[in-house]
C-alpha cells in the first residue's frame, strides 16, 4: 500500500480502476449507502449512492485512537458547560449583541432558565470532528476544528461504509488490507443513547420525534438510526417546526403532544441554521424546551456548541473550571485544541485582526454558524476584517489557526462528476452519545466515528454540501 493510501500498482492501471469503480458504485447501493438524487417532495423513491471515496484513506493508527479516548471527556465537557449558566453568560455575552441567531437561542435560554427547567433526563449526542496537523518532524498531531452538538450527522451512513471499502480492496486483490477496514456502527450507538433516555422518561406510548426539513436528501442517514429505535419498539415519528406550531400543545403537567402523540425525545435534525426559522418556528422552539419532553440538544446544550464557547475553552485554566482535579482529563482535551483567539473590543481582539489581516492564509475566520460552508478563508478574511474591524460587528466570529493536513491522492465518486484522481484532504469525527438523569451520567460512550474526505480546491463545506464524500480510515 502506498503512503497516500492507493496501492501503486492499482493507480498505474487505468483499466482495473475502470472496474473497480463499477465494484464500488454497485457495491455502494447493496450496502445502503444511499442519498435522495433531488430536492423535491415525495422523491424517496429516488435515490443513488452517496458520494464516497474510491479507495480509505489512511490515518495513523496514534492519533484515531487518541479522537476516539478523549471523545467520553468532551461528552462530560458539553454536559458541565451545559449546566454552567454563568459560563454561558459571560462566553456568550458579546456574542449575542451582534449575532441575532445566536441571540435567539440565548432568549430562549433565559426563558427557560426564568421559568425552570422541569425535564432531569439530559440527551447529547454530538460529533468532535478532527483534521490531522503536519507537525516539522513529519508527524501529525490531532486538531479539533469544532464539537457539533446540534444534528450531527452521518452516523447512519459511516456505519454501512466499512463494508464496501472492504470489498473494494478484495477486489483489487488487497485482501490483508482490507481486514484494516474497523468495524463501525454509529447507528446503534446513537440509537443506545436515544433508547436510553426514552426508557428514563417511562411511557411506553411516547414517541421518538424527529424534527426534520421538509426535504431530505440525507433521508436514509436519519432512517437507519430511527430503525434501530424500531427494533427496540420505540415508536418514532418525523415532524416539520410547521407541524408542531400547528398541532402542539403543552398539557397542564407540560408533557409535549404533537397530532395527539405524546412527546418523550425531541430529536434536532433541523433548527441549526437562521433558515430554519420563521416567527412562528422560533415560538414552536421555545414550546419544545419548555416542555417534560427529553430535548437533542436542549438549548444550554446547543449553545455548548457554539464556536463563541469553543474559543473560550482555549483560554488558560477554563478546562480547569471544568475538571478540578482532573489534570489528565484536562491535558487530553486541551493537547486537540488549536490556536482560537478573540475578536471582541479592545486590545485582545485588536491583536488578533492585525495578526490575521498580516497573515490571512495561516487562519480561519469562523461565524457562529453548522452545517458547513460557512467558514473563511485567505483574501475572504481580509475582505471582511477590513470591513468589520473597527465595528462590534467583528465580534460574532472568532479566529483559528488553519490546520495542514498532509494531502493524500483518492478518486471521488459522486453522481454525474468526471472520474479523475484528486489531491484531498480529510476530517475525522467521532461521535459520541450521553445521557444524565439529574447529577448521575448513565450513559457516556464513545458512538464510533466517520470520516469525511474532499478535494483540495476545496476550503469548506462537508457532504450534505456537495463538497466532501464519505470515507473510511485505514489505519497506517
Amino acid at each position: 500500500m502506498a503512503a497516500n493510501g492507493i496501492p501503486e500498482d492499482v493507480l498505474m492501471d487505468n483499466d482495473l480502476i475502470k472496474d473497480l469503480v463499477d465494484v464500488a458504485k454497485d457495491s455502494a447501493l447493496l450496502n445502503g449507502v444511499l442519498m435522495r438524487t433531488k430536492e423535491t417532495p415525495n422523491s424517496s423513491e429516488v435515490v443513488t449512492y452517496a458520494p464516497f471515496t474510491l479507495f480509505p484513506s489512511p490515518v495513523p493508527k496514534d492519533t484515531f485512537h487518541q479522537a476516539l479516548a478523549v471523545q467520553t471527556h468532551y461528552n462530560r465537557l458539553v454536559d458541565k458547560i451545559s449546566q454552567d449558566s454563568s459560563f454561558l453568560e459571560e462566553a456568550l455575552a458579546t456574542t449575542i449583541k451582534v449575532d441575532d441567531f445566536t441571540g435567539r437561542l440565548f432568549n430562549i435560554y433565559r426563558h427557560v432558565l426564568q421559568e425552570g427547567k422541569i425535564q432531569s433526563i439530559v440527551l447529547g449526542l454530538n460529533r468532535s470532528d478532527y483534521m490531522l496537523d503536519q507537525n516539522g518532524d513529519g508527524s501529525a498531531s490531532l486538531k479539533q476544528i469544532e464539537i457539533n452538538t446540534i444534528a450531527a450527522s452521518f452516523g447512519g451512513l459511516a456505519s454501512h461504509t466499512p463494508n464496501v471499502h472492504r470489498h473494494i480492496l478484495k477486489v483489487a486483490g488487497r485482501l490483508e488490507d482490507s481486514k484494516r477496514i474497523l468495524d463501525n456502527n454509529p447507528s446503534a450507538g446513537l440509537a443506545k443513547g436515544l433508547a436510553k433516555a426514552w426508557e428514563l422518561y417511562g411511557s411506553e406510548r411516547a414517541v421518538v420525534l424527529y424534527l426534520v426539513e421538509e426535504l431530505q436528501r440525507n433521508i436514509f442517514d436519519h432512517r437507519y438510526v430511527e430503525n434501530e429505535l424500531w427494533k427496540r419498539n420505540i415508536p418514532v415519528i418525523r415532524r416539520q417546526f410547521e407541524d408542531v406550531a400547528k398541532t402542539g400543545f403543552l398539557d397542564q403537567d407540560k408533557r409535549l403532544f404533537v397530532d395527539g402523540r405524546e412527546v418523550a425525545i425531541v430529536y434536532f435534525r433541523n433548527g441549526y441554521m437562521p433558515q430554519n426559522y420563521t416567527e412562528q418556528n422560533w415560538e414552536a422552539r421555545l414550546m419544545m424546551e419548555r416542555s417534560m419532553a427529553v430535548k437533542c440538544p436542549d438549548i444550554s446544550t446547543h449553545l455548548a456548541g457554539t464556536k463563541k464557547v469553543q474559543q473560550e475553552l482555549a483560554r488558560p485554566g477554563v478546562l480547569e473550571r471544568f475538571f478540578p482535579g482532573e489534570p489528565d482529563v484536562v491535558d487530553q482535551i486541551r493537547a486537540t485544541f488549536a490556536g482560537l483567539y478573540t475578536l471582541d473590543m479592545g486590545p485582545e481582539g485588536d491583536k488578533t485582526v492585525a495578526m490575521a489581516l498580516a497573515k490571512p492564509d495561516q487562519f480561519v475566520l469562523k461565524p457562529q454558524r453548522e452545517g458547513g460552508g460557512n467558514n473563511l478563508y485567505g483574501a475572504e478574511i481580509c475582505q471582511v476584517l477590513e470591513g468589520v474591524k473597527q465595528s462590534t460587528e467583528r465580534m460574532a466570529y472568532i479566529l483559528m489557526d488553519k490546520v495542514q493536513p498532509r494531502p493524500v491522492h483518492n478518486y471521488l465518486l459522486r453522481l454525474g462528476t468526471p472520474l479523475k484522481l484528486s489531491t484531498c484532504l480529510s476530517e475525522l469525527g467521532v461521535f459520541g452519545a450521553y445521557v444524565r438523569h439529574g447529577q448521575d451520567m448513565v450513559l457516556n460512550e464513545c458512538a464510533g466515528h466517520l470520516l469525511r474526505t474532499k478535494s483540495d480546491e476545496h476550503s469548506d463545506g462537508g457532504v450534505a454540501a456537495g463538497v466532501a464524500v464519505l470515507d473510511n480510515p485505514l489505519l497506517v
